[in-house]
């Protein structure tokens, strides 16, 4: 059993390790921290070199705790594996890029209980106005960021699950609280997540008015964390999108940056397989550098390019083309007795091609597990289809895709071939 414990720390990729001593309560091993002793994990380890370094520590933990308890000692927060003063230095690297956030209706200043927004100040009449609440997480992709080492994207990635979300339901977003979790708060690190998730709102004109920090020693391991977003958008009660969906309306594409933020417990599978490290070169893309640096690609930010459409009334409906690509995704937005004809679908991006490849899926399965190159799909009438493309155009989208149309009938129906 020990060695069991010192060879999944081995499986897990971790690179430390150590001993804990708990004051005893009913839950095991759910006691405060009184005493912690770390090692690294070297390269090429094995559970009886692991052993051999952790136990002795063992010993010397238990005395020190007991001779705490002798003397009385006070045993801090800190001791307890929490750090307030960590969390303080992490609010002060945060406050420009949070600061950087505001618009109107918000201050996106840091500090308070709560988060506040006037929906007036941002041209709102409550009366009329509905808000739309969208939360999300980016999924196994952490485990990419935290073993490569580069976490200035994720927060991105972040954002954009959540806002991309709400304009499917012809939302502007408004603003965006994060919740950031770990075992203990390595505050360079968390502040390149957060500067990200700030970023993410500057490109989505939303504003970050607030967030937890989490730090709980023992529910992680150490160097991983975890990220959950939560975001609220407004819309105008006659603009709710899905509406007048119906058969002949046009479908555009515009594409994914890459594989965005879904499928990536396949993905990394298919590296182990394979036996690609993030550090590898990258197979599929020679300018992206190595593996890691390309699946780390943002999850890429639709608003700005759709706000102008939902503004002119020039769209009947979105698509997120998310986790259940779109196969799945699709259907979501189109109402009963009403289908889709995908005339027009892209090749696959390189990634995805390497992807098919290296799994074996099938066309039908690529396209319900990947965005397969399509981010977002756009529902339009034929007559202003031309009109959108240009304020597309206009909003710094080079590419729109002439996806397909929408039928009588039900589902996704591909009737091009990915290439």
């Amino acid at each position: 059993c020990y060695f069991q414990v010192h060879q999944a720390v081995i499986d897990a990729g971790e690179e430390e390790t150590g001993c804990t001593i708990h004051q005893v309560t009913e839950a095991v091993d759910g006691g405060p921290i009184v005493i912690q002793k770390k090692v690294k994990v070297e390269q090429g380890e094995t559970a009886e070199s692991l052993k051999a370094k952790v136990q002795p520590l063992e010993g010397t933990a238990f005395i020190e705790a007991v001779e705490m308890f002798c003397r009385g000692e006070v045993i801090s927060y800190a001791d307890a594996g929490v750090s307030i003063d960590a969390g303080n230095e992490l609010v002060d690297l945060i406050k420009p890029a949070c600061k950087a956030t505001i618009r109107a209706g918000c201050d996106a200043d840091l500090g308070g209980f709560g988060g506040l927004f006037d929906l007036a100040a941002a041209g709102y009449d409550s009366s009329n106005t509905v808000l739309i609440g969208a939360t999300d997480g980016v999924g196994t992709k952490l485990r990419i960021a935290q073993k490569y080492g580069k976490h200035d994207f994720v927060g991105i990635d972040l954002v954009a699950m959540c806002v991309n979300d709400l304009i499917v339901a012809g939302g502007e977003p408004l603003f965006f609280l994060d919740y950031y979790a770990t075992g203990h708060l390595e505050v360079n690190e968390a502040a390149a997540v957060v500067k990200g998730i700030a970023e993410g709102c500057r490109q989505a004109g939303c504003g970050l008015i607030g967030g937890e920090t989490a730090e709980m020693p023992s529910m992680y391991a150490p160097g991983d964390y975890d990220l959950a977003g939560f975001s609220v958008g407004a819309v105008h009660r006659d603009r709710i999108l899905p509406k007048n969906v119906s058969a002949g309306d046009v479908l555009l594409g515009l594409p994914s940056s890459g594989i965005h933020s879904n499928g990536f417990s396949l993905v990394r599978r298919l590296l182990d397989k394979e036996n690609l490290e993030y550090t590898s070169p990258c197979p599929w893309d020679s300018s992206a550098g190595t593996v890691g640096d390309s699946l780390l690609t943002p999850t890429k930010i639709y608003v700005k390019g759709c706000l102008p459409l939902l503004k002119e009334g020039f769209l009947n409906g979105l698509a997120h083309i998310t986790g259940g690509g779109l196969l799945e995704n699709l259907p979501r937005s189109l109402p009963d007795g009403v289908g889709a004809d995908i005339t027009g679908h892209p090749a696959l991006p390189s990634v995805f091609k390497w992807m098919q490849t290296a799994s074996g899926l099938d066309d039908h399965e690529m396209l319900r597990t990947f965005n397969c190159g399509i981010g977002m799909v756009l529902i339009v009438k034929k007559e202003s289809v031309d009109a959108t493309k240009e304020l597309l155009q206009n909003s710094g989208e080079e590419v729109v895709y002439d996806l397909g149309v929408l039928v009588d009938g039900s589902g996704v129906n591909m009737k091009s071939q990915l290439a």
